[in-house]
Formats: C-alpha cells, structure tokens, sequence
C-alpha cells in the first residue's frame, strides 16, 4: 500500500510524497530505495509500472511532486540543484539510509542532482531521456519538435508565463511507439500527466526556467555510478543531449534503445532497476 503524506521542510514549505512501503518500511531493516523523479508536468504520484517492478524487486519506492506540482508548495526561483535539498528532507522525514535516484524527462536533471550534491547518501542514479545542462557548445533545441517553452524559459519566468497562456502539445512529439506506450503500459503517465496540467502551468513553467538557466551544480561533482537511457528517435529530448550528459559525468553508461521515443523508453525501467540492484546501487 502507498502512503500518500506532506513533508514539512524546514523553510515551512511541505511537499506531497509518496511510499510504497510506508510505517512497514520502519519495522524493518534498510532494504533497497529508490526515489523517483517526475517528468514534466505529473502530479509525482508513483506510476502503475513503477511500483510493479519495484514491488517484484522488493525496492522501497518514494517519489514527491516538486513545488508547485500536485500538491506541494511553490518555490519561486528554484534551480535545478534545490531538488537535493528537498529530497534530503524528504529522506529524514521518512527515515531513509543510503538511496538510488532514478529520473524520467524533466526528473532526469533533478535526480542528477540529488547524485551531484548529496554524495554521501545518493549510491547510484539512473537518468531516462533527460536534458543535458544549457550549453552553447551545440544547438540545444536541434531535434526537439517543440522548443518553445524551453525557449521562452531561457528568457525569464514572464517570458515563460506568457508561453503558457496559448501553449498547445504538438502530437508529432510523440512516435507512434510512443502513443502505442500511453495506451497500454504507461497509461497511467498520460492520466497523471492531465491531472498535473489541470492543477495549472506554475510547475512546468519553473521547471522549464531551471532547465534554460544555471542548474546550480556542475555534473563533473557526480560520483556515483549513473546510467543513461535514451531512445534514438526521441523528438522532445533530442539523442544529442545524453551524449552531452555522458561525455561530461565521471562514472556513466548509455544505453541506446533505437526504436524507442520520449514515452516509449520507460520500459527500460524495470532493468535499470536491476543494473542499480547489480551494483548495490540501492541499499545500505
């Protein structure tokens, strides 16, 4: 069973999180933990797919909404490096010891931060068709279908505001492996994502600020082991940006899946599991 609860923070802050193991996970000794990051925009409620191979794995599943996403406190001007503090309160508030990161889309940086600036907690990270950090050293938009957002953010929060307020999806984002993955398997990411778009732009619209801007941490302070999943025909976030993130992290994998999408490439959640299991990347 989940438990659904608010984390206070020590700024009076309260984020909504998620675990899949709840009051029993404190009756027991450490076991496997993940903390999952969110795409852009869901609510952070864990997934249908994720907590089935996490459950058969016998991994503690947390995840949370960022501020301003499903319940948690906005954070006016957070970068991407502030998702460490939050999930080091998240972690004593649930009593965690040593925990893997894994991250999908728009979680992808914010787990790679958790890996960057809490390394005496964070054993290992997994990293799915994330964004690289804004860079001029190659054409950051080359391949994306639709920048816009991202190009607006890179102009300020009201650029970005204003984006929003005519802001539609462009289906051709997606592959038709892609919707063939929102039908089935990852149903309910789509439903997720809805519910998130629903409760308002404020949490895309300051993730798409700190992805455009300084991210507040440099990849190169990641020591732990990372894995990399990235799908060659993925239209949101470009191949070019995994390579990006591989050439400037100390210890990481790519794996390249060529017939997957943005969507589509979640199924390589299950053995990414498994690789943090291999290296004991999860537990104490």
């Amino acid at each position: 069973m989940v438990i659904e609860q608010d984390v206070k923070l020590s700024d009076g802050r309260t984020l909504r999180t998620y675990d899949s193991q709840g009051a029993k996970a404190r009756d027991t000794e450490d076991g496997p933990t993940i903390v999952w990051h969110h795409g852009s925009p869901q609510t952070g409620a864990p997934l249908e797919p994720l907590l089935t191979a996490a459950a058969a794995r016998g991994i503690r599943l947390v995840s949370y909404g960022r501020p301003s996403y499903g319940g948690s406190s906005p954070q006016p001007g957070r970068n991407v490096a502030a998702a460490a503090d939050d999930v080091a309160g998240i972690a004593d508030a649930l009593g965690l010891g040593p925990f893997a990161v894994m991250g999908a889309s728009g979680g992808g940086p914010h787990a790679l931060a958790c890996a960057a600036l809490l390394p005496d907690r964070v054993t290992g990270a997994v990293c799915l068709a994330g964004l690289a950090p804004y860079t001029d050293d190659f054409d950051w938009y080359e391949g994306m279908v639709s920048p816009g957002g991202l190009r607006a953010a890179a102009d300020g929060r009201e650029a970005r505001e204003l984006y929003a307020a005519t802001d539609e999806f462009d289906p051709a984002s997606f592959t038709s492996a892609d919707f063939a993955a929102l039908e089935g398997a990852w149903k309910s990411l789509g439903a997720d994502a809805v519910k998130a778009g629903q409760a308002g732009p404020d949490g895309q619209i300051d993730d798409d600020v700190a992805f455009a801007t300084a991210w507040g941490f440099d990849l190169a302070e990641v020591a732990a082991p990372v894995l990399l999943v990235q799908g060659s025909r993925d239209r949101v976030v470009p191949p070019s940006h995994a390579g990006a993130i591989l050439a400037a992290l100390p210890r990481a994998e790519l794996w390249v899946r060529p017939d997957d999408g943005h969507v589509s490439v979640l199924d390589a959640c299950p053995p990414a599991m498994d690789w943090l299991l291999e290296r004991g990347s999860t537990s104490t």
